[in-house]
Parts: structure tokens; sequence; C-alpha cells
């Protein structure tokens, strides 16, 4: 390997090792290597953070972080916690499937898992625990769910993959994600099944089409946001960015002006948090666009390439080492920066295997979102410990059989095109 990627490698490690923010992590590496080509590492850095963030399709993301804010506070999860309730109560262990339907439910409207984790996880957390579940058991189920998010569209991740590939249809990769989000979904229920079963826990309800009509009607105008931004953008009437904004506009008026679960005072507190969120992803964006910059220019990504090319021309091999990568990555770094310096290093690698830029995407968020929920910073799992008031190593033990079932979900999703390839071709993506 090249002296760069040695510096790289070695800053990297280190100031995560001290705990420095991830965005600060990547630029001051990014720096080291540029000095060490001789180059001037502060113009460069400046140059490309500048450059990675002038992009017309990141505009969708803060507008996505605003409508996930306004959900979170707003009402819109208790109605769909209800509608949940009514369709899975009747089943041993409903609760447990509440959660997860909720979560996707949730995760679908908002695009956000932080978001899912703390809403619904504040709700459904202390019920399943009254009801016999344990304590550390629907943190982990609720951790997981969330992640269901980052799949099912609309997603942020989505919109950061695109931009770090340059060319691949937003609209497409949403419509690729919905099948993938789904059958995650799926291997998490499953898991709960067998708990459920285990622990011999009986259902909560009877099956009761009047409840479940009643608790449609409510959660009918949440529903619809995804409707009008997958229609919208399916139809050509706006895109992905215009969504957004949509959203925006559709979350505020059903939670300030209909719902009325949300006052004024309140949307201070609301756009705060979502520019603070924005300026930390938008930071981590351009930071990574420096890193990807000097990685290109000293040809790391042909380097790992090379590498892996002691495996052959073996397909099989090259995914599963792609995602053993991938998930590792994903136990110590955020998705953002992930996506963004990853993606440049393996996309060329799988093209050669004839694999699509848009499957691909799936697969690398489908890994990455698992770090989502496992130690040592997984964003969701410190965000369920705070809700559920555990901490992580009392969790940990309850992700294991979800994390499993997840890795399953993600072989299908690896070996399986169609899953992800499908949909696009039906609608013309």
């Amino acid at each position: 390997m090249s002296a760069e990627f040695i510096i790289i490698f070695l800053a990297f490690v280190s100031l995560l090792f001290l705990s420095v923010p991830i965005a600060v992590v990547i630029g001051i590496s990014a720096a080291l290597a540029i000095w060490a080509t001789g180059g001037e590492c502060f113009e460069v850095v400046a140059t490309s953070m500048a450059q990675g963030v002038d992009s017309f399709a990141l505009l969708a993301i803060p507008f996505f972080i605003l409508s996930g804010a306004i959900m979170g506070r707003g009402a819109m999860a208790i109605k769909l916690i209800n509608l949940a309730t009514a369709l899975v109560s009747p089943f041993p262990g409903g609760l447990a499937y509440v959660n997860t339907l909720t979560c996707m439910f949730f995760g679908a409207i908002s695009g956000s898992s932080v978001a899912a984790v703390s809403s619904v996880g504040s709700f459904m957390i202390p019920q399943m625990e009254k009801k016999g579940y344990g304590k550390e058991m629907p943190i982990a189920l609720t951790v997981c769910s969330s992640t269901t998010g980052m799949l099912i569209p609309p997603s942020n991740t989505m919109i950061v993959y695109s931009v770090a590939v340059g060319g691949v249809s937003i609209g497409a990769l949403f419509i690729a994600g919905i099948i993938p989000g789904i059958l995650l979904g799926i291997a998490i229920l499953c898991v709960s099944i067998v708990y459920a079963k285990r622990n011999k826990i009986k259902a909560e309800g009877k099956f009761e089409p009047k409840k479940i009509l009643k608790a449609f009607k409510e959660a009918f105008l949440s529903l619809m946001l995804i409707v009008i931004v997958l229609g919208g953008i399916l139809g050509g009437i706006f895109t992905a960015t215009e969504a957004a904004v949509i959203a925006v506009v559709y979350a505020f008026v059903l939670e300030v002006f209909v719902y009325r679960d949300i006052s004024m005072r309140q949307m201070y507190e609301i756009l705060y948090d979502s520019a603070r969120v924005t300026g930390v992803v938008m930071l981590i964006v351009g930071a990574s666009t420096a890193m990807s910059w000097i990685m290109t220019m000293t040809n790391i990504p042909q380097q790992i390439a090379e590498a892996m090319s002691i495996l052959g021309d073996s397909k099989i091999a090259i995914l599963i080492t792609i995602n053993i990568i991938l998930l590792f990555v994903g136990m110590f770094m955020d998705m953002t920066p992930a996506i963004l310096i990853f993606t440049p290093i393996f996309l060329p690698i799988v093209s050669q295997l004839g694999i699509s830029a848009i499957h691909f995407g799936i697969i690398m968020i489908t890994n990455l979102s698992i770090g989502l929920c496992t130690p040592p910073v997984g964003t969701c799992l410190f965000v369920g410990c705070g809700v559920g008031k555990s901490d992580i190593g009392s969790v940990s033990p309850k992700l294991i059989p979800y994390v499993i079932g997840m890795i399953a979900a993600l072989l299908f999703i690896t070996f399986i095109p169609a899953l992800s390839e499908w949909l696009p071709k039906v609608c013309k993506l």
C-alpha cells in the first residue's frame, strides 16, 4: 500500500480512538495525506469541501431532516402505532410486531431511523416492558426495526449515495429500496415470532375489523405522505428535492393545523435541531469529498482492487468479502461518511462483476443500516438505550438474534438482484 493510504489509515484510527468528531477525523486525515504528496493541503481540502456540498440533490437532505423532526414531535407516531396495534395485536407477541410495523411505517414517512427510535420507542418500550417482554428486548427490537427506514423511501442515505455515484436516479433508488426494506422488516418479525413462542407470550386482543377501519381512518392522512412523495416522483410531477419540500409543508400543516399537536413555539426548537443536524451532515459530506479526492488521486481504490484480486473471479467470494468489510465499517463509522468514502472504492470492483449501481447501493445501505444498531458506534443503539433507560452492555446480547436475522436478509438482497432491480424496471426508472 502507498504512503498516503498508511497515513490516512493511521490518522483515521488514532483520531477515532481519541473520540474526535467524525467530520474532523476525515478532514484531518485527508489534509495529512494531501500534505504528504506535497500539495497545498488546506487549500485543496477547502476547495473539495465546497465542491462536495455544491449539489442540487443534497438540498433534499435538510428538508427530509426537517419533515422527520416535525413528525417525530407530533401525533403521527401515535396514530401509526394505533394502526399497527389494530392489525397485529390478535397474534401472540403482538406488541413486538406492532413495534416493527410502526417503525417501518414511520421510517417510510420520515426517512429517519433516529426519529423512529425516539418517537416509537418512547411509547412502545415502556408498554412492552409492562407486558412482560423484559427491559432490554424491547430496546433491541426498536433499535433494529428503526433501520428499515433507511431502505424504505424516502431515505437521506440514498440521496448521499446518488451524489457519491454521480448519475444514479434518486427516484430509482427510492423504489429499489421498497422490497429489500420490507424483507428486512420480515426478518426482524420472524425473530420476534420465535421469541414470542419461546417465552409463551399471549395475544393482546382480538381481530376487530371496526377497530382496524377506525385506526386506518385516523392514520390515513399520515400514510398519504408516502403516496404523495413516491407518486409525485414516479409520475414525474416533481423531483426528489421538490418532494422533500412538499413533505415539510405537508407535515407542518398536518401537525400544526390539523392534529394541532405542535405549537409555533415548538417549531422554533424543531427548526433549530434540524439546522444543527443538517450542519453536521453537510460538514461530513464536505470532508468526505476531500477524502475521496486524495484517495482517487493516489489510486487507493485501484490498490484495494488489486489486493482483492487474490479472490480471483469468484463473484460470491468478492461480494461476501465486501459485505464483511462494510459490516465492520458500519460498527465504527456513521452511514454518510462510509457511503462517501467506500462507494468509489467498491463500486468499480462490483461493476466488473455485472452488478448495477442501484443493486450495490441497496447492498451498501443494508450493510450500514445493521451498523446503526451495533456497538461501539451505533447511533440508533445509543438513542434506544437513552429512551429505554438502559446501557449498551445490557442491550447488546438481546441484539444478537435480530442482527443475525438482518444479516440473513442482507444475503438474500446481495445474491438476488431482482429484489432491488425489479420495481425500478417495472416503473421504467
